[in-house]
């Protein structure tokens, strides 16, 4: 039996015994796909609704929120300090995906 027809099957079954009534989000339109894994997504999102971020989640949301900060800084020396804090970010971000893909890679 192909997987296809088995997951359907399941599906269907599950339908019949009400298993997918009253879900969280029926009736609202899918999220727009992201730029990364759907299984991986999926996992941050698990994480999320749990309240157990992950560390590169909190780095992306750190990453925006200076971005935004440096956008109202005029200070020459200030944006400097800003910036610095910024690039830090940044390469702590680009640590923690780059660890990410190694762990799944290998």
């Amino acid at each position: 039996m192909k997987f296809r027809d088995l997951s359907e099957r399941q599906i269907r079954k599950a339908q019949a015994e009400g298993q997918l009534d009253n879900l969280k989000g029926a009736g609202k339109p899918l999220p727009a796909p992201g730029h990364g894994d759907f299984a991986e997504e999926a996992g941050f999102r698990i994480m999320a609704e749990a309240g157990a971020l992950p560390k590169e989640i909190e780095l992306k949301k750190a990453v925006k929120a200076q971005a935004a900060k440096l956008k109202s800084i005029t200070d020459p020396a200030e944006r400097k300090r800003e910036m610095a804090r910024f690039a830090e970010l940044q390469q702590q971000l680009a640590i923690q995906e780059e660890a990410r893909r190694k762990y799944y890679s290998g």
